[in-house]
């Protein structure tokens, strides 16, 4: 495990998924000593905006900030310099942006007195082989994760986050080194909700993530804090190294 390269206590990182500030406060704090990190997303961002971001970071956890930016070169550096302010430990963009938005916001975040790590979005877990069909993509989604985590090293991206059924295949081709965070996590016996490509945290750890995201397993849960540390317990478990 390398999560403390990414400056992360431990792999769980919980999706503050909240439509409002004083609930998304409310549930980090409750969160803290029980996940290595809290991602921020587009709800409570749009709702909330920056203010959102640094509250959240005053509780001492490491922010993955998750914006999936995809945009021309320019506008993507301009947000990467913005975020950069925020002092993130993680910023999204999609891989599918192509070499020269990728390439832009490398630039943008070396040049940040706290850079933060880049993650390229490959393909999202709501979507299957037929899903990528009708955009127009005829690999599975497995052969197109991995086209795009190329491309993605390529332009000097810090790490990628994919399914976990992707895990093997992106960490054979791009190597030991990039940070693979995984969404689509769901421990046993629960429901998958708008995901497809899902894994338990313990197979997804094994398979090779560095960082798992997990949502509503947590955040749904009558007493989230109780269920990131279940999850915790048998993480390690199945891996003391993920302790």
């Amino acid at each position: 495990m390398r999560v403390a390269r990414a400056g992360f206590a431990g792999p769980i990182v919980a999706a503050i998924d909240r439509p409002d500030l004083p609930s998304a406060l409310a549930l980090a704090r409750s969160l803290a000593g029980a996940v290595g990190g809290l991602k921020i997303g587009l709800e409570l961002f749009v709702a909330e905006g920056p203010a959102a971001v640094r509250t959240i970071a005053a509780t001492g956890l490491p922010i993955f900030l998750d914006l999936k930016l995809h945009d021309i070169p320019n506008t993507v550096a301009g947000a990467v310099r913005a975020a950069a302010g925020l002092g993130v430990a993680l910023l999204t963009l999609h891989a599918s942006g192509g070499r020269a938005m990728l390439e832009a916001a490398v630039r943008a975040a070396r040049a940040a007195p706290s850079p933060p790590r880049l993650l390229a979005v490959t393909v999202l877990t709501s979507l299957d082989r037929a899903d990528l069909a009708a955009t127009g993509v005829a690999d599975a989604p497995v052969d197109q994760a991995v086209r795009l985590a190329r491309l993605a090293r390529a332009a000097g991206v810090d790490g990628m986050v994919c399914s976990p059924l992707e895990i093997t295949a992106i960490r054979e081709a791009v190597g030991p080194e990039p940070l693979l965070v995984v969404p689509g996590i769901r421990p046993a016996g629960e429901a998958l909700g708008d995901q497809k490509r899902v894994m338990s945290p313990a197979a997804a750890l094994a398979a090779g993530a560095d960082l798992l995201v997990i949502g509503r397993p947590i955040t749904a849960a009558p007493d989230p804090r109780a269920a990131a540390l279940a999850i915790a317990r048998d993480l390690a478990g199945a891996d003391p190294a993920a302790s």
